[in-house]
């Protein structure tokens, strides 16, 4: 019972520590970003050119793709993709298993 009680310990701490990453990242890029923006509006007569939305735009992918890791979201390989290969395999299997038999 002690050792079931360490694994969902360690399970939790694990999606602890991931959550607590992305909220960093979410963070550091919100603050970075604001920091970046104001420079340009700041500093430029021409703040809507793209050049200077590369970063905003690159590391916001980034985030959204550490998003997706934290949060489990996945349009394409979804849970329900996962359950639909998972039956399949099973079925090949069962197939197999009844042509020896």
């Amino acid at each position: 019972m002690e050792n079931f009680n360490k694994e969902k310990y360690d399970r939790a701490k694990k999606r602890v520590d991931e959550l607590k990453g992305f909220y960093i990242h979410l963070t550091i890029y919100v603050v970075i970003n604001t920091f970046i923006l104001i420079n340009i509006y700041l500093n430029s007569d021409s703040f809507w050119r793209w050049e200077h939305f590369i970063t905003l735009v690159a590391w916001g992918m980034g985030l959204f793709f550490h998003a997706s890791k934290t949060f489990g979201f996945n349009p394409l390989l979804g849970k329900d993709w996962e359950e639909r290969q998972i039956q399949k395999y099973m079925d090949e299997d069962k197939e197999e298993m009844e042509k020896y038999k």
